[in-house]
């Protein structure tokens, strides 16, 4: 017999600590990848919203795997990525401390969406953000150029700052969340004037992404509030017969030194944390439903025309309308939270990485139970008509 560390770990990561909420319920981008000027200019990062999960049926190409030329069925998440809009361009030089803004240039023209996230009350408020400078907007033409000058001869990171479109999705929320999405590829000259070409315009989420790549996802998980120190930590439960209880730490320490160390587990606030996951794979980029011809859940194999949104639409969503990202597995945080998709950091040289996808099977039967039908063509034409068809028939 070894150790006892060997045998039996402790339980649980200190690389997150502390576990505490999230200051904001947006997933922040902390490092971008690194800048190849050898590239053309691109953006690095997109935002979209959680809709719910499905699973795919695909053909594993894999040589050397067990599984290789087979078929295999896997979960995937579907995110509802309505178009972004740039509103500004923001330079970085760096410093002793870290990087630091050289300046800013803001669009002429920026959304209801975007105005709502600079107040707590929108209704209540006066409404003057930005009102000033898009009056003044044409005057200060030269300014504008100064400051572009400036970021070429300054700077060396260029940053646009992209908001999403909560309009096209049903959130009971209609304040935008906006990010900074870093430019890589080029000198600094053809990134001012690839970020100046993208003002004030809508950025679809296959500018940054193609299907078959991998992606970073950055959210917040779903909160469960306080929890007992088994179910946050997974700590062992203390024999039945316990004085004052079963589920805890039996020693937090010893006599001296005379406190609690940081690294015994204790009970607390469990979830709502920030995390990022890294190398998901894009299983799928979907068109509009209203721009599918025959559906934006069809394959080569399942000709059947039927969009990604299943029967009764997705539990406690709905309907998904805009471009969808398919991923594979899951991402952090409940239905509706906003979940940031950035360009991975590492170069993806796997063999699982280049791996190009071809779906057979998207499932779109009902979430709300046991779904047996995958169109409400399919359902009608094995159930027949129902009391309420012929209600409407009446």
């Amino acid at each position: 017999m070894s150790h006892r560390k060997f045998e039996v770990p402790r339980h649980g990561h200190l690389g997150y600590l502390p576990r505490k909420r999230c200051r904001h319920v947006r997933g922040r981008i902390r490092s971008f990848p690194i800048d190849d000027a050898a590239q053309e200019p691109h953006l690095t990062a997109f935002m979209g919203y959680k809709a719910g999960m499905t699973h795919v049926v695909r053909e594993l190409d894999r040589a050397g795997s067990k599984m290789h030329k087979k078929e295999i069925c896997e979960p995937v998440t579907i995110l509802d990525v309505p178009e972004m809009v740039v509103v500004g361009v923001v330079g970085y030089k760096p410093t002793a401390r870290g990087l630091r803004a050289v300046t800013t240039v803001w669009a002429q023209k920026l959304g209801e969406a975007m105005l709502r996230r600079y107040y707590k009350s929108w209704f209540s408020s006066k409404q003057k953000a930005f009102t000033k400078y898009m009056g003044s907007y044409e005057k200060n033409a030269e300014s504008r150029e100064t400051a572009f000058g400036r970021m070429a001869k300054h700077a060396t990171v260029l940053r646009v700052l992209a908001h999403t479109s909560p309009s096209a999705l049903k959130l009971g929320s209609k304040k935008a969340q906006v990010c900074e999405i870093q430019i890589n590829g080029g000198d600094m000259s053809a990134k001012i004037a690839y970020a100046q070409s993208l003002l004030e315009k809508k950025v679809t989420v296959d500018q940054v992404f193609k299907e078959s790549e991998r992606c970073d996802v950055i959210g917040v998980s779903k909160g469960h509030g306080v929890e007992g120190v088994t179910h946050r930590w997974g700590v062992s439960r203390l024999p039945r017969k316990s004085h004052r209880g079963l589920r805890k730490v039996a020693c937090i320490g010893a006599w001296h030194p005379s406190r609690v160390s940081y690294s015994v587990a204790r009970a607390g606030q469990n979830g709502f944390h920030h995390r990022t996951e890294l190398n998901k794979k894009i299983y799928k980029i979907g068109v509009e439903a209203s721009k599918a011809e025959n559906g934006n859940a069809t394959t080569a194999i399942d000709i059947t025309g039927k969009d990604i949104t299943p029967l009764g639409g997705f539990p406690h969503y709905g309907v998904v309308n805009n471009q969808y990202v398919m991923l594979k597995g899951s991402c952090p945080g409940p239905v509706k939270r906003v979940i940031t998709l950035r360009r991975p950091l590492a170069p993806q040289t796997s063999r699982a990485a280049q791996e190009q996808i071809d779906l057979k099977f998207i499932d779109t039967s009902s979430k709300l139970g046991h779904g047996h039908f995958q169109t409400q063509t399919e359902r009608a034409k094995f159930m027949g008509l129902r009391k309420k068809d012929i209600q409407k028939q009446a």
